[in-house]
């Protein structure tokens, strides 16, 4: 049998561990309750970059589009026999560009 000291040290010990238990479930449930708040805040920075984004996808466009143009009128002035595939390649881009742009824009919501 155990003796009455060897009793109250194995309760002590029962609630030590326990507090410490307690103390350290009650710690983590602090520390969790910012998950939404952050999840909630990296949504709203990541749906702001995509307006600048398709700012920029805009801005690329109407740039290779004016690349493009000056390059098409070149070898229609040279008489290239392969304007009209310059021409297609640059008009394709330029569509590309606006498209995606417009997806993106439209599928997030932005």
């Amino acid at each position: 049998m155990k003796s009455v000291r060897e009793k109250n040290k194995t309760r002590r010990r029962l609630l030590t561990m326990g507090a410490t238990g307690l103390m350290m479930l009650v710690s983590l449930c602090a520390a969790a309750q910012d998950g939404n708040a952050g999840i909630n805040e990296a949504n709203t920075k990541v749906r702001s970059y995509f307006a600048s984004g398709t700012n920029l996808m805009y801005a690329v466009g109407a740039i290779v589009g004016l690349i493009g143009a000056v390059k098409v009128y070149q070898k229609w002035n040279s008489g290239d026999h392969d304007t009209g595939k310059v021409a297609a390649a640059w008009f394709g881009s330029c569509v590309f560009l606006v498209i995606v742009a417009t997806v993106i824009r439209s599928f997030f919501g932005v």
